[in-house]
């Protein structure tokens, strides 16, 4: 069955942590909405890649998808400036919806107030970050907590778009 796969995201995104597991999520039948500012929206990567955003946080509401991605970069850390996506990202930790995250993704989890007790990993940079905001933190290069799955950075990346695959099913 077809799932729907919301992406948060915007410019200077960790290019491969979006195209890889988008790649991978599509290539499993699954139907995946770029999120960002605007609609249309072009945004550039760290490496160049181009990419579009689909709708604009205003137009999506996150129980219209089944789980959410948070690739990594510089994309995170503009976003939780935001409460339009922190709240979008708090829904999925509070009602433990499949969410993906590598490397800096897991910055948005922390402007939630939801980390605490639950187990992930993130860039290293990161990674005391989610610890001071009473996560769980691990060293490993896929870290799966119920339907929350985490990585470190692209070097994670085949094992990490394998297990979003997997819990997707699960």
């Amino acid at each position: 069955m077809t799932k729907k796969i919301a992406v948060l995201v915007t410019d200077l995104v960790e290019d491969v942590e979006l195209s890889s597991p988008k790649e991978a999520l599509e290539k499993d039948g699954n139907e995946v909405t770029l999120i960002s500012f605007e609609a249309n929206q072009e945004i550039t990567g760290k490496k160049g890649t181009k990419f579009t955003s689909d709708k604009s946080i205003d137009e999506v509401k996150p129980e219209d998808f089944d789980a959410l991605l948070i690739p990594g970069g510089f994309s995170p850390d503009q976003l939780r400036a935001d409460s339009r996506f922190v709240s979008f990202v708090s829904y999925f930790l509070d009602k433990d919806q499949p969410l993906f995250a590598i490397c800096h993704g897991p910055q948005l989890f922390i402007q939630t107030g939801l980390t605490k007790g639950r187990t992930m990993t993130a860039y290293t940079t990161v990674r005391p970050d989610v610890g001071y905001a009473g996560a769980i933190v691990k060293d490993e290069a896929v870290v799966v907590d119920n339907k929350l799955v985490t990585s470190r950075t692209p070097d994670d990346l085949p094992a990490f778009n394998e297990k979003i695959v997997e819990v997707l099913h699960a």
